[in-house]
């Protein structure tokens, strides 16, 4: 009994503990090779490929528009008798007498020498996309003052056919007085006619009585009413004795 029991007891012997182990180390080397060589999982790999159809279905988003651009115009007001010819009075900041702004694509209608004698227009630009959507100034020597708030725009209509046509027309008519840092004296018109929106501004400075204009047909007027308002907001005259201004676009 005791030899026995020492038998059970004793360790095993050496070529069964290396039988052994070269079996358990063949089970698992066997086992090892069935595993997949470092894949990544299947539903990783149909996320990834899900998104990546996705980047490529999605539309580029549109570039944001930007607002749109502007120039200043420094204008001299020069007599017919000292005209320089057709454009000859653009963007001579030494000698401008008032600056008005002109958005970004809008061209110069070159004046004549015979239309500034005749009925004072001294610039004027318009839309490319719609002729008759344009800003100009004229201008008149010898005047010391301005008349009354309601006299000035009857007197301009008087050289312009249709100015004078468009108040007949229109559905209403206003009138303000504004006074700026330098305590130049500005009258706004503003008239809203059957057929196209008008702002005027008149001042007078050097004997001269300046006055601009923005016109547009009702259509355009809807679109670009924000862009006509700024136009007619940025005319001024420049004093004679201070350099002229830069306004930023």
């Amino acid at each position: 009994m005791n030899n026995m029991l020492a038998s059970l007891l004793s360790p095993p012997s050496p070529l069964l503990t290396t039988a052994s182990s070269q079996q358990q180390q063949q089970a698992s080397s066997h086992h090892s090779l069935r595993l997949p060589p470092n894949k990544q999982p299947l539903t990783t790999t149909l996320v990834a490929a899900a998104a990546a159809g996705l980047l490529l279905l999605s539309p580029t988003p549109a570039p944001s528009r930007a607002d749109p651009e502007f120039s200043v115009y420094y204008g001299t007001a020069a007599s017919a008798a000292n005209y320089g010819g057709y454009g000859g009075n653009a963007s001579k900041k030494d000698t401008a007498e008032y600056v008005y702004e002109v958005p970004s694509g809008w061209k110069e209608r070159l004046v004549s020498k015979v239309e500034k004698g005749t009925n004072g227009t001294d610039s004027e630009f318009f839309n490319p996309r719609k002729r008759t959507e344009k800003e100009y100034l004229t201008f008149l020597g010898g005047i010391r003052a301005l008349a009354p708030l309601g006299a000035v725009l009857d007197n301009l209509a008087l050289s312009d056919v249709n100015l004078q046509d468009q108040i007949a027309s229109a559905d209403d008519v206003s009138k303000a007085q504004r006074e700026d840092g330098n305590g130049q004296v500005y009258y706004e018109y503003e008239i809203a006619g059957a057929g196209a929106h008008s702002l005027i501004s008149v001042t007078c400075a050097r004997n001269k009585l300046y006055a601009h204009f923005v016109m547009a047909p009702n259509a355009e007027w809807g679109r670009d009413e924000a862009v006509l308002r700024r136009l007619h907001q940025s005319f001024k005259t420049i004093d004679p004795a201070a350099p002229p201004p830069v306004t930023e676009s």
